[in-house]
C-alpha cells in the first residue's frame, strides 16, 4: 500500500464569480459501543427488540436510581483509542449535556465534556492515486445516547421508544483536516475497518450503530481563516454524507458570493432532494450547562490496565495489508481489498495456508466476491466455505481440473454443498491425465490432417492446432499441459 503521507489537496469549487473556494470539513462520529448491556445499567443493547422492553430502571429516570459505569464499555473506549495511536487520558471525568427532549427521560445527557476518557490521535486514510492522508482525531468520549421519537406511526400522535437511552456510545471528534466529500467518506469507513478489527463497533450504519454530525465550512482557496460552520446531523450513509457536504459547500458558497453571511446553525441532509435544510440555530456548549455530574466519581484508570489491553490487541488493517504483500506475494490492491474486513482476511488465509497465496487471491477476488455480492452475502455467510475453497484450488494446482471446470464446481458446490472432490469425481469434472488414454486421440488428429504435421514441422506455433483438436474431441476434458507435451513429442519439436 502507497503508505507516503502528503498534505490535504483541497478540492476548490468554483464560484458563480469564477472565485475558487475551498472546503474545511471535521466530522463528530458516534459509534455504538459493541458491549451485551448499557452504559450505565443492566439493560440489553439487543437491536429490532419490542419498543421499550430494553429499559432498566436507572434509563427511565425513574427516582433515586443511581447510574454504575460498566466497566467493559470503558475497557473498549480504551481499546479503540490505542487502535487509533490516541492517548488514554488516566483521568476523565463525566458531565451532564443538560436538554429536553420527549426521548431524553432525563433531562440531561451523561457525557464528556473538558476531561474526555481519549486524547490526541491519528488516522492514516489511504485516498488511492492521490496518497496518504492524515486526519488528526481531537479526542474521544464517551457518552449515553438518548432514545428514538416516532412520527410515523399515528397521524396525531408521536411515540417515543427508550430502547437505545442509555446505550453506550464513543464519540470521535476530529479536527478540521478534511477537505473533500471522498476523503471524509473515506475517513470514517476506515475508523469503521477499524472499529471492527478492534471488536470495539459493529460499525452496522443501517443500524444506526456508526452516524456522524457532519460540520462543513468554507474558505477563499488558499486562505487559512475558517469560515462559519453549519453541522448536518445525523448521518449514516456515506453516499449521503459526500451528497450532503457537497450541497452545502455550495450553498454557503452562494450566499457569500451574493455578499450574504453564513449563519452557524444545525442542518438536516434531505435524501430525497439532495439539498440541507435548517433545524436550528447551533448551540454551543454553554447552551447546554455543561456541569460534572454528581453522581458519578471521576474515571481513574491504572496504567498497567492500558498495558494489559494494548498488549493485547489484534492485528490492525494497515499491518495486515502490509503482511499480506511481503508473506503472501500480493499486489498492495488485493491486499487492501483482503483485509477490507476482518472475516475476509480471516477467510484468504485459512485457505492460503500452505498454498501458493496470490493464486487464492485471485480465486477469491474474481470468482468468490462475485458471488457474494449478488446474493447480497457478507463472507461470513458464503456457501462456499475456506476448506471447500481449499480443495477447489487443490484440485487445480494437481492439473485434475481446469480453470473453467474449477468455475462449474464452485457453482455446483455453492448450490448443493459437499466435498468438491467428491462432487468433481460425481459429476465428471476430472481432467484427462492418463497419457495412455489420451496418445491414441493425438495420434488419430495428426493422421487426419498430415498438411498441418508439415507446416508444423515449420513453423512450431501451428502445434497449438493439435492441441484445441485433441481438447474439441475430448469435450475439454483432456489436461492440456498433457496434451501439449504429447503433440510436441509426436511432432518432435
Amino acid at each position: 500500500m502507497n503508505d507516503t503521507p502528503k498534505e490535504p489537496t483541497p478540492k476548490t469549487i468554483l464560484g458563480l464569480n469564477n472565485t475558487e473556494w475551498e472546503m474545511v470539513i471535521g466530522l463528530e462520529v458516534h459509534a455504538q459501543i459493541a458491549s451485551k448491556s448499557k452504559l450505565f445499567s443492566k439493560a440489553s443493547t439487543e437491536f429490532g427488540a419490542e419498543p421499550n422492553t430494553n429499559v432498566d430502571l436507572v434509563d427511565a429516570a425513574m427516582p433515586g436510581m443511581l447510574p454504575v459505569i460498566n466497566q467493559f464499555c470503558v475497557q473498549q473506549v480504551v481499546k479503540t483509542g490505542l487502535g487509533f495511536d490516541a492517548k488514554i487520558n488516566l483521568y476523565s471525568v463525566f458531565d451532564r449535556k443538560n436538554y429536553f427532549y420527549p426521548d431524553l427521560p432525563q433531562g440531561y445527557q451523561i457525557s464528556q465534556l473538558y476531561h474526555p476518557i481519549v486524547g490526541a490521535g491519528e488516522i492514516s486514510v489511504d485516498m488511492g492515486s492521490e496518497g496518504i492522508r492524515k486526519v488528526r482525531i481531537d479526542h474521544i468520549h464517551l457518552e449515553q445516547d438518548a432514545g428514538k421519537s416516532l412520527h410515523d406511526m399515528d397521524p396525531d400522535l408521536s411515540f417515543v421508544d427508550l430502547n437505545r437511552v442509555g446505550v453506550a456510545l464513543m464519540e470521535i471528534v476530529s479536527l478540521p483536516d478534511i477537505r473533500s466529500p471522498e476523503e471524509a467518506a473515506c475517513y470514517i469507513l476506515k475508523l469503521r475497518q477499524i472499529m471492527r478489527y478492534l471488536g470495539t463497533c459493529d460499525g452496522n450504519m443501517q443500524n444506526g450503530n456508526l452516524r456522524a454530525d457532519v460540520n462543513v465550512s468554507v474558505r477563499q482557496a488558499g486562505s487559512h481563516e475558517l469560515g462559519t460552520r453549519c453541522e448536518i446531523k445525523n448521518m449514516n450513509s456515506t453516499r449521503f454524507i459526500q451528497q450532503a457536504i457537497d450541497c452545502e459547500a455550495r450553498r454557503q458558497i452562494a450566499l457569500l458570493e451574493d455578499g450574504q453571511s453564513v449563519d452557524q446553525e444545525t442542518r438536516l441532509f434531505d435524501p430525497s432532494t439532495g439539498m440541507t435544510r435548517s433545524m436550528r440555530s447551533k448551540e454551543e456548549a454553554h447552551d447546554y450547562r455543561y456541569f460534572p455530574c454528581p453522581d458519578l466519581l471521576p474515571l481513574e484508570l491504572d496504567s498497567a490496565w492500558i498495558e494489559n489491553i494494548a498488549a493485547h490487541l489484534p492485528e490492525l488493517p494497515d499491518a495486515k495489508a502490509q503482511r499480506f504483500v511481503s508473506a503472501y506475494g500480493l499486489t498492495p490492491d488485493h491486499a487492501a481489498r483482503l483485509t477490507a474486513e476482518p472475516g475476509i482476511a480471516d477467510y484468504f488465509e485459512s485457505v492460503a495456508r500452505n498454498r501458493d497465496g496470490r493464486k487464492v487471491a485471485n480465486w477469491i477476488i474474481n470468482e468468490l466476491f462475485g458471488r457474494l455480492k449478488k446474493e447480497a452475502l457478507s463472507i461470513e455467510n458464503s456457501p462456499l466455505s475456506p476448506e471447500q475453497m481449499g480443495e477447489i484450488i487443490d484440485l487445480i494446482e494437481k492439473g485434475e481440473v481446469s480453470g473453467t471446470m474449477a468455475k462449474d464446481l464452485i457453482d455446483i458446490v455453492w448450490k448443493v454443498g459437499g466435498s468438491p472432490i467428491k462432487v468433481a469425481a460425481e459429476r465428471g469434472l476430472r481432467l484427462l491425465t492418463d497419457p495412455g488414454a489420451i496418445e491414441p486421440i493425438v495420434n488419430q488428429v495428426l493422421a487426419e490432417n498430415p498438411q498441418q504435421v508439415e507446416r508444423a514441422q515449420v513453423n512450431p506455433r501451428v502445434a497449438g492446432f493439435f492441441v484445441g483438436q485433441v481438447m474439441k474431441m475430448t469435450k475439454g476434458q483432456a489436461n492440456p499441459k498433457e496434451v501439449s507435451r504429447l503433440v510436441h513429442q509426436k511432432l518432435g519439436l
